[in-house]
C-alpha cells in the first residue's frame, strides 16, 4: 500500500512511498481509507518543525484528520464491515496521569500521551489503516463526503464546552460571539454559534470568495476591514480566536463585554515580539470579570458529539467548506494550497 511519511525534524522529507499493509491486532478494526484532511499541523510536520516517529522507526506516517470504511471488525466490537469511521488522534499516557485515567487524555498532565500521525504512532495517511475499536467513531452513512471534518469539529466541540464551563461560573446568557479567522476551525466555531442561536460575527481578511459566502449562508455577519470595524458592529459576549495572530490574540482579550469569555484556539509562532499595554489589559480583565482560556485537541466524548453535530448540520454547507480536493498521488498540491482555500482534503479511496 501507499503511505505519506516524513522523517521527523527533517524539512523536505515528505514522501509518498510503499509499505506493508497493517495487520489488525486484537480488538482492532481494519479500515480502507477514504480521505485525509490537511491542516497547519501537517504542514509543520512536513517542514520538519516537530514530530516523533514510533519507537524503532525512522519515519512517521502522518495524518490525523481521517475518514475510512471498515473492512474487518472483531466480533462484539460494535462495528461491522462497511461502517464509516474516523480514528481518534490522541492516546492516554501509559502511567496514566489523573486526567488520562479518567478519559480526559486531551488534558494530559505529564505529556506522555501519544498521537496518531504526530507523536510516536503512525497516522492515517495510508491506503489502509488499523485502529482500536475503542478509539474509532462511527459516522452516519450520509457523511461519506464530509466526515473528514470530524477531527476539527471535535476541537470546536471541546472549545465550546470550555466556554460553557467558564461562563457557568456565574449567570451566563450570551447573545453574541465574534470569531476571528475564517479557516476551518473558525468557520466550524461559527457554525456551532449559529446552531446555538447567537448573533455570530466572523472576522477575516478575504474580501470575497468562499469565506464570506460560507459565513453569510449561516445568517452570520462577515467582517474584513479590521478588528476595530468588527467591534463597532458588536461588543461580543464570547470571542473565539482561531488565527494565532499575536495582535488579534490581545485584541480579542480586550474585546468582550463584562463577564466575557475569550477562547484561544489558534497557536501562535514563538519568537515574535510586540508592545502590549499589559496594565490596561489586566485592568480590563479584572474589573470586567473576564476570562481567557486556551483549548486544543479533543477526547473520545468530544469526537462522539462532533459526529452527531455533523449529522445534524446542513450537508451542502459542509461540502462547501471543503474547497480543494486532490488525488493521493498529487499530495503536494494539498500541502502547497493557497491561503484562500478553506479546507484541503486528499482523496485516498480508489487511489
Amino acid at each position: 500500500m501507499r503511505a505519506l511519511t516524513v522523517e521527523p525534524g527533517v524539512k523536505g522529507s515528505l514522501a509518498l512511498g510503499d509499505m506493508d499493509e497493517p495487520v489488525p491486532g486484537e480488538g482492532e478494526l481494519l479500515v480502507d481509507a477514504i480521505a485525509l484532511g490537511v491542516c497547519g499541523t501537517d504542514r509543520e510536520l512536513a517542514d520538519g518543525e516537530y514530530g516523533w516517529a514510533p519507537p524503532g522507526a525512522d519515519r512517521l506516517v502522518i495524518g490525523h484528520e481521517s475518514l475510512g470504511r471498515v473492512r474487518e471488525a472483531p466480533e462484539g466490537s460494535g462495528f461491522a464491515p462497511g461502517d464509516l469511521v474516523v480514528g481518534v488522534v490522541r492516546r492516554p499516557d501509559p502511567e496514566p496521569c489523573g486526567a488520562c485515567a479518567r478519559g480526559l487524555f486531551d488534558n494530559c498532565r505529564n505529556g506522555n500521551y501519544t498521537e496518531r500521525g504526530i507523536k510516536e504512532i503512525h497516522g492515517y495517511a495510508s491506503e489502509v489503516w488499523t485502529v482500536e475499536a475503542d478509539y474509532a467513531v462511527k459516522l452516519d452513512p450520509s457523511l461519506a463526503d464530509v466526515g473528514v471534518l470530524l477531527e476539527p469539529m471535535s476541537v470546536l466541540v471541546k472549545a465550546w464546552e470550555q466556554i460553557d464551563k467558564v461562563g457557568g461560573r456565574s449567570w451566563f446568557d450570551p447573545q453574541s460571539v465574534l470569531v476571528t479567522g475564517a479557516g476551518p476551525i473558525g468557520l466550524l466555531a461559527a457554525l456551532i454559534g449559529s446552531q446555538r442561536g447567537l448573533d455570530v460575527h466572523v472576522l477575516d481578511r478575504a474580501p470575497d470568495g468562499a469565506k464570506p459566502e460560507l459565513v453569510e449562508s449561516l445568517g452570520a455577519t462577515y467582517h474584513y476591514e479590521g478588528f476595530p470595524k468588527a467591534i463597532e458592529a458588536v461588543v461580543p459576549d464570547i470571542v473565539v480566536e482561531a488565527t494565532g495572530s499575536e495582535a488579534l490574540v490581545f485584541d480579542a482579550m480586550a474585546a468582550t463585554g463584562n463577564f466575557g469569555v475569550t477562547c484561544l484556539t489558534g497557536v501562535s509562532p514563538a519568537g515574535r515580539r510586540m508592545n502590549v499595554d499589559a496594565g490596561s489589559l489586566n485592568r480590563d480583565i479584572v474589573l470586567e470579570n473576564d476570562v481567557v482560556v486556551g483549548s486544543v485537541n479533543a477526547n473520545l466524548d468530544h469526537c462522539t458529539r462532533a459526529a452527531q453535530l455533523l449529522a445534524d448540520s446542513d450537508r451542502d454547507w459542509l461540502r462547501r467548506l471543503i474547497t480543494k480536493r486532490v488525488p493521493f498521488g498529487d499530495y503536494q498540491d494539498a500541502f502547497h494550497a493557497g491561503s484562500g482555500e478553506v479546507k484541503v482534503v486528499i482523496d485516498i479511496e480508489g487511489a
